[in-house]
């Protein structure tokens, strides 16, 4: 009975269901090609560099996490992730196989 009366009460309601559930899959393939753009801008960047201190080091990472330009951060390593800020050898350098 419950049934029946949701049928009369929204006659159109099954036909809706299935245009909302074609819009979500659309919006959802839209915002994953969003995501995936977002998170390629600037990553072609190649005018920064290694720093000196990390030049042949194992622990360097070197990617650079963000959506835009202005919030991008490069993560250098685990262990100094905006590099190693003096000048002399850092501590924790290890030879890249």
């Amino acid at each position: 009975m419950h049934t029946a009366m949701n049928a009369a009460q929204y006659p159109f309601g099954k036909i809706h269901y299935f245009f909302r559930k074609a819009d979500h899959a659309q919006w959802h393939r839209m915002q994953s090609k969003r995501h995936i753009l977002r998170s390629q801008l600037g990553f072609i960047d190649r005018s920064l560099s290694r720093p000196k201190a990390c030049q042949g080091c194992a622990h360097y990472h070197g990617v650079a996490y963000g959506y835009t330009r202005e919030n991008r951060t490069t993560l250098v390593c685990g262990f100094h992730p905006y590099g190693w800020q003096t000048s002399d050898v850092c501590p924790d350098w290890c030879e890249a196989r």
